[in-house]
């Protein structure tokens, strides 16, 4: 019998050192924080399709009941929780994914997301070659997933490096804590903080992230 096959290995951005002294050359705020968190980075791990579907089975509730929940829709798929295959969700019934625990919007979502993998409506192979607005509108064009969503996708997936999540609360609630001493702080506000740190937004957003949460988030 054939060993299962060893977890993926997390992958950490080739550019991610050059980000660093980047930003510290360019921010005070990043000068004092990055060093705060030592070795530590973002991280990627698993494929497309399953990082799109524990983005929807996570929606608005948490992280606890979101891995049950995945737990469960992983088994009834087929057990594998990292790598799974669009065709085996589209195999399922509705009912059986309501069984999983998920919602009926939910369970429509999951067979939106394999119908456009299976039929080839989002198209992984190109992404390399196409910039990032070209990949929001193609992951926003299935149900269930909105610009956050894509965003976090360009950032934890693909490890873009200058994504600029402005939708994102705690993101904002970073740059109020870190650059104006707690007061509330608007999407222009942010943006223009955020120019010093192009074209390495995504690796500063993390940093403001861990300001607020010291254990990295890994999708």
């Amino acid at each position: 019998m054939a060993k299962p096959a060893a977890p993926a290995l997390p992958v950490t951005p080739e550019y991610w050192d050059e980000a660093c002294r980047h930003l510290a050359r360019r921010d005070r705020v990043m000068r004092k924080l990055i060093p705060r968190f030592g070795q530590a980075r973002l991280a990627s791990r698993g494929d497309a399709f399953t990082t799109l579907a524990r983005s929807i089975v996570g929606q608005q509730i948490s992280v606890k009941a979101a891995q049950a929940v995945w737990d469960r829709f992983a088994a009834a798929v087929g057990g594998r929780t990292t790598h799974l295959a669009p065709a085996h969700v589209q195999a399922l019934a509705p009912a059986a994914l309501r069984q999983a625990g998920l919602s009926a919007r939910k369970a429509e979502y999951l067979l939106d997301l394999a119908a456009h993998f299976a039929g080839g409506a989002v198209r992984p192979a190109l992404w390399a070659g196409m910039d990032d607005e070209a990949i929001v509108a193609e992951l926003v064009a299935i149900r269930g997933i909105g610009r956050w969503t894509a965003e976090m996708f360009l950032i934890f997936h693909l490890m873009r490096p200058d994504v600029l999540p402005l939708d994102d609360l705690g993101l904002l609630k970073g740059i109020s804590v870190a650059y104006f001493s707690g007061e509330p702080v608007s999407r222009a506000e942010a943006r223009e903080v955020a120019d010093a740190w192009t074209p390495y937004r995504s690796v500063a957003t993390w940093y403001i992230w861990r300001s607020l949460d010291p254990l990295p988030v890994e999708y």
